[in-house]
């Protein structure tokens, strides 16, 4: 627009303001100029130009809500089916790990498939129970209602939507605990040392697992960067996450001089760019049964043996149940205090 304006349009331009304290709202609100051929251009850029999409739309008490992917604003009367759309996408914005966004947005469909299109505010504890009573075991039954649980919080906490929780009152079966069977020193000792044959990240994943307890889903995530040797006697491993909802399992463990010499020795047969070890879960299963194989050890051994090892071994030396607690990266609850008592038990002396 401005190759068509001439020498003599700038005459026409509105007055300048500047040096002066302030301008009063007649002036802020007056056209840029006088000009009415300028006046005409500027009309007829507008109605030439693309129409933007509002990013707010009045929602309940007259708060502006944004429209998120096209979603109109939550309110008591939205149906399920919206608020499960809400919902699954502030899981996806949360970062949250793609099989826990499909198993609470499963669940939810079920829960509506089996009470049909009712609004939020009418959903009641009858269709809790009728959600729950569907569950062909106690599994199921406790993740259903973990899903419902943390929908409805949500809907109350977060979207701020005015209802009462149905799914208060219910609680989960609890699902029994098996007694860990842990790898005795001598199988620990030839676990190790087949390892060692293995392939060249088979001894340093086998030992993380084995004197670390990292789980298995932490062994894959490690870098390069999380493993601090600047003390070769005293190298430090950082447990991170990138999901913010396990953010309070990080935490850093204390090797020993033995991991250094076999880190920089993994290093150095295969330096790895980024990730430390560049493979997935089956793979370290598949790699953790056939160095259970070459060790000549008859019981299942699987990443969880290791750890359940790794904690019974360090209560043994003495930690009690909040130190496990924080050594494995638990968070303190009813059932994750249960799980490291086992780890005590069978760490007392033989009757």
């Amino acid at each position: 627009m401005a190759s068509r304006l001439t020498p003599e349009h700038a005459t026409a331009a509105r007055p300048g303001t500047r040096g002066r304290d302030g301008v009063t709202t007649a002036e802020r609100e007056q056209p840029f100029t006088t000009d009415p051929r300028l006046l005409a251009l500027e009309r007829e850029a507008a109605a030439a130009g693309p129409d933007q999409l509002p990013l707010f739309a009045p929602g309940p008490g007259g708060q502006m809500t944004p429209l998120l992917g096209g979603l109109p604003a939550l309110e008591p009367v939205s149906s399920l089916e919206m608020a499960r759309a809400w919902y699954r996408r502030e899981l996806e914005q949360d970062k949250r790990p793609k099989n826990t966004v499909e198993s609470y947005s499963y669940d939810l469909m079920v829960l509506e498939k089996l009470i049909g299109h009712k609004p939020i505010n009418r959903i009641d504890r009858r269709d809790i129970a009728r959600y729950l009573g569907e569950a062909n075991g106690r599994s199921t039954r406790k993740r259903r209602l973990t899903s419902a649980r943390r929908f409805f919080r949500f809907l109350i906490d977060d979207a701020r939507i005015p209802l009462d929780d149905p799914t208060d009152g219910y609680y989960p079966h609890a699902i029994p605990l098996r007694s860990p069977v842990p790898l005795f020193a001598e199988e620990q000792a030839a676990i190790l040392a087949a390892a060692a044959a293995d392939e060249p990240w088979s001894l340093p994943a086998i030992w993380l697992m084995l004197r670390l307890g990292l789980s298995r889903s932490e062994l894959l995530a490690l870098r390069r960067e999380h493993i601090d040797l600047e003390q070769p006697f005293a190298p430090v491993v950082y447990i991170f996450y990138e999901d913010i909802a396990k953010r309070g399992k990080e935490r850093k463990l204390a090797a020993d001089a033995g991991f250094a010499a076999i880190h920089q020795a993994y290093l150095g047969a295969k330096p790895p760019v980024d990730l430390l070890f560049t493979c997935g879960p089956q793979a370290v299963n598949g790699m953790v049964d056939r160095v259970r194989q070459a060790a000549g050890l008859q019981k299942d051994v699987t990443p969880q043996t290791l750890r359940h090892t790794f904690a019974i071994e360090k209560a043994r030396q003495g930690a009690d149940e909040d130190e496990l607690l924080a050594l494995l990266g638990l968070a303190d609850d009813p059932r994750n205090r249960a799980s490291v008592r086992r780890y005590v038990k069978l760490a007392e002396p033989p009757l």
